[in-house]
């Protein structure tokens, strides 16, 4: 997207040079470079609409194509993960499908494993710390999704005393950051 001092350059650049130096001239292209400006601003916003990674007020058109009730009290990224989930979710279930949507709903990475054995597909959280913001809504999609005789276990990875004890910090700059012990055991010490 072309910033509003690109714009107005261009617009002087492209006048004849008797008009450099005339207010009246100079006032008039600054105005026009200003609503060209927005419009660009506009065009590149509505075109952020047709994609679900950066839709924000284009989410409802999203929600009603796959069915999704739309709940506005959730953030961007939330709504983002359930139609993300959706639309991975199409297809021969397998364990690369139930990966992909799994991985929407973690922000990160997601190792599956079937034990075909015990029917039971185990989902462990690989890169992310804690219990994601939600899992609700992940086991409701998955458990559509996996065949009713599987069992699904999850597996959560978190932040533990040897992790913290090797950053080297005291009790007291650890206490100094302001996070509880929850916050550190679901989230880490990075965030």
């Amino acid at each position: 997207m072309r910033t509003l001092a690109e714009i107005q350059r261009d617009m002087h650049d492209y006048l004849p040079k008797y008009y450099e130096g005339v207010k009246v001239a100079d006032n008039i292209v600054d105005r026009e470079s200003e609503e060209l400006a927005k419009l660009n601003a506009n065009i590149f916003d509505v075109l952020a609409q047709f994609f679900i990674e950066t839709a924000t007020w284009g989410l409802a058109h999203w929600e009603r194509i796959f069915g999704v009730t739309t709940d506005p009290t959730k953030t961007y990224a939330q709504r983002r993960e359930v139609l993300l989930s959706k639309l991975r979710g199409v297809g021969k279930v397998d364990i690369e499908l139930i990966k992909n949507v799994a991985s929407a709903y973690a922000n990160g990475e997601v190792a599956v494993t079937n034990k075909a054995a015990e029917y039971t597909i185990v989902i462990t959280f690989v890169s992310t710390l804690g219990v994601p913001d939600q899992i609700g809504l992940l086991k409701d999609t998955l458990r559509d999704i996996v065949p009713a005789h599987m069992a699904i276990d999850y597996v959560f990875r978190f932040y533990t005393y040897a992790e913290l004890k090797a950053t080297g910090m005291t009790y007291a700059e650890v206490a100094a950051t302001g996070k509880t012990y929850a916050e550190i055991y679901n989230r880490g010490m990075t965030k």
